[in-house]
């Protein structure tokens, strides 16, 4: 997805503006589920840039049914968020990514612009241009 001009620019500013109410309660909820909180501990799945979780390293049922489950969730908040901000749900997306993405914790996976997985350390995560 690219953004250009004011249009696209104003929507995701809106939508992240509405995203910060959204991305508090994503890991809330998720962290509810010890093999959720799991999995992000040890490093086997982390943030990706569009807003959704993904698989670091060898996928495994268990951990493709987790990433699909939070994923799915996410995707329905995403529609229904992105509808009341007038923006795309991958506009929408991406402004919980980067937002979820600051949110990572030393020692967290995250998806670095370059599509490559980093270990978040005590540095500000490398984000997407895009990320306001």
């Amino acid at each position: 997805m690219i953004l250009s001009g004011k249009t696209s620019r104003f929507a995701l500013g809106g939508a992240l503006a509405a995203a910060l109410a959204v991305a508090v309660a994503f890991p809330a909820s998720a962290q509810r589920d010890p093999e959720y909180s799991a999995a992000r501990a040890a490093g086997k799945i982390g943030e990706k840039m569009d807003g959704y979780i993904g698989i670091v390293g060898s996928e495994t049922p268990d951990l493709r049914r987790i990433v699909n489950d939070i994923n799915i969730k996410r995707r329905a908040v995403y529609a229904e968020r992105a509808k009341a901000n007038n923006a795309t749900i991958e506009e929408y997306a991406l402004s919980i990514g980067c937002q979820q993405i600051l949110k990572t914790s030393p020692g967290e996976k995250y998806q670095a612009p370059d599509g490559s997985w980093q270990t978040r350390t005590s540095a500000a995560p490398s984000r997407d241009p895009r990320c306001p």
